[in-house]
């Protein structure tokens, strides 16, 4: 396919466009994994997605399952600009004459795009779990509270139990949590699980874009005409859904890293190491494909979202139609 030159504006913009569009969509997918990801052996409040959006419903209502979904939508716009806008200055430095990119260099490229995003991503990221999970923590502190009256047993050791419930605090907002943790920690505190995240972005990057080109290129008539786009829809869905479960291991290392509070019984971990070792040890292997189908539901249809909005120009259009300034 010919590339056809698009102004770092549109793709700006068309990034961020297709980000909110994605992000709205499939949130409570989302919200969803990130609760079951949290979850550990002792306090299981969740059997599966549907169980946990079901009880989110019960207990929060609607839009209980959208909690969380305002930091998403104000920072998915740079988010999502910054990766589609990255992996296209990267090919663009890549190719030479105009010369078919090899594998090796799409692969760079989604690299470059990954490592770029991490600026936008750790610190949403870092306020969206907060937000996600504490709905989760206030459900099983409830439980907790109602079993403590009733005298039922609970699944796991009661030992440090009343005390990990106290420690649970009042969900906050997320300019709440941002000033605590400028307050407390600095800027690093919005960074925590900066690692993390780097090893879970950039290798879905290198995974998902040459992928994404690969399966694109087949709906192509020929090399100067786009693929229609519902080809690019379902090339977005397929490597994005790929690349999601390939990494999905990373994402839940990035997400125990990334929660500030823990429920009743729950570990806490000192860094990437720890975690993966005390998850291994813990829960076994299974562990770490915890939500990995929420993650494909979530990723599929958004980066479909993205690929028919990005490829479409849709921010072209409303450029060219601004008024021009004279000469």
């Amino acid at each position: 396919m010919a590339d056809k030159q698009i102004s770092l504006p549109a793709k700006l913009i068309n990034g961020g466009i297709a980000g909110l569009i994605g992000v709205t969509c499939v949130f409570p997918i989302d919200l969803a994994k990130t609760r079951l990801q949290n979850q550990q052996n002792g306090q299981r409040m969740y059997s599966s997605m549907s169980d946990c959006l079901i009880k989110t419903i019960r207990s929060d209502g609607y839009f209980g399952m959208y909690r969380g979904a305002a930091v998403n939508l104000t920072l998915v716009t740079p988010e999502k600009a910054i990766k589609l806008a990255a992996n296209d200055f990267f090919r663009h430095m890549l190719s030479k004459d105009g010369k078919q990119l090899t594998l090796i260099k799409e692969m760079l490229a989604g690299c470059g795009a990954g490592t770029c995003q991490v600026i936008v991503t750790t610190p949403m990221e870092m306020l969206k779990i907060q937000l996600q999970d504490a709905g989760r923590l206030a459900a099983q502190q409830k439980l907790m509270t109602t079993q403590s009256v009733t005298g039922r047993a609970v699944e796991g050791p009661i030992s440090g139990a009343s005390q990990a419930t106290s420690t649970i605090k009042t969900p906050q907002t997320a300019t709440q949590i941002t000033k605590e943790l400028l307050r407390s920690k600095g800027i690093a505190g919005l960074y925590k699980g900066l690692g993390a995240t780097l090893l879970r972005d950039v290798p879905f990057s290198i995974v998902y874009f040459p992928l994404f080109a690969n399966l694109n290129k087949l709906g192509q008539k020929s090399p100067d005409e786009r693929a229609p786009f519902y080809v690019s829809f379902i090339s977005g869905c397929i490597a994005g859904s790929t690349a999601a479960v390939a990494v999905n291991p990373c994402d839940v290392i990035k997400t125990r890293l990334q929660s500030l509070q823990r429920g009743i019984n729950e570990d806490s971990y000192s860094g990437i190491v720890d975690c993966t070792r005390k998850i291994w040890r813990n829960e076994g292997a299974r562990a770490f494909l915890k939500g990995a189908y929420c993650r494909a539901l979530v990723i599929a249809p958004l980066f479909g979202i993205a690929q028919v909005v990005y490829f479409l120009g849709i921010a072209e259009t409303m450029l060219e139609m601004l008024p021009r300034g004279r000469d």
